[in-house]
């Protein structure tokens, strides 16, 4: 499976794409919508506890178009988060939100194969900036490259100009931050920011250091062999403790709110 992507300004836009999907012949179960979860009475309509709901719920509740789930979680770093179908609450429970569980066992293993988890992060940026997200799991590059023609007649911007849009957001704080290294942030750049993004994987951003030492040095060592004779260790180290510490500080936010 290849998950296509798709960011929306506004939650009636995401659903009208997510509607267009589902008119192809796209199966509820593999397609989604993710949007911020920011009004009181959804909130009190909607269950953080996985539960089965109607369409009318759905529709009712969240203003968007039929499916025969509707979840709504507390994703670390961004807040309630609201999804609909089963697609959306493996991306939940991939994102950290204890919500592995939340279509029952209806969620497959294979459902989960694919999910882009080093993308996790752009999708939290876009719904912590009140936008919305539609995922769809393709079978094929040619499906694949349907769905993305789709979304962008809709009006999505993809995931590629949603992560640099992220990391303009980032960078020139970054780059005073890196001053004191006494290194050139630009000539370092690529690499920490490589470190910075692989800290925020799903698989490895809630875990000690000592527990992700390893595959950060791993990592180090195939970076160098991709490049020979480049200092990219300390930068990509930098940038991965930087990103680590990023995190940890939209996780302090939300527990304050």
């Amino acid at each position: 499976m290849k998950t296509v992507t798709g960011v929306f300004g506004t939650r009636a836009d995401a659903a009208r794409a997510l509607a267009q999907l589902q008119a192809t012949g796209v199966p509820e179960e593999r397609a989604t919508l993710l949007t911020p979860e920011k009004v009181k009475e959804e909130l009190q309509t909607v269950p953080t506890v996985a539960s089965e709901q109607t369409g009318a719920v759905l529709g009712g509740a969240a203003g968007l178009s039929s499916g025969p789930l509707a979840v709504a979680a507390l994703i670390p770093g961004v807040g309630h988060v609201l999804a609909i179908g089963l697609l959306g609450g493996a991306v939940l429970g991939a994102a950290g939100a204890g919500a592995g569980a939340v279509a029952g066992e209806k969620i497959e293993n294979s459902m989960t194969v694919g999910l882009p988890e080093d993308e996790l992060f752009v999708y939290e940026d876009a719904l912590r900036h009140g936008r919305s997200v539609v995922m769809a799991l393709a079978e094929d590059d040619k499906e694949a490259n349907r769905f993305r023609t789709l979304l962008g007649i809709e009006g999505a911007e993809t995931i590629d100009a949603a992560r640099e849009q992220w990391w303009i957001g980032l960078r020139s704080a970054e780059e005073e931050h890196y001053k004191v290294s006494g290194r050139t942030f630009g000539e370092d750049e690529k690499f920490y920011r490589m470190g910075f993004e692989s800290a925020l994987h799903a698989r490895t951003r809630c875990k000690e250091y000592d527990q992700v030492l390893a595959e950060m040095t791993a990592q180090i060592e195939d970076l160098q062999k991709e490049y020979p004779g480049v200092a990219l260790a300390d930068p990509f180290t930098r940038g991965y403790e930087r990103g680590r510490d990023y995190y940890q500080e939209l996780c302090n936010d939300v527990k304050a709110a």
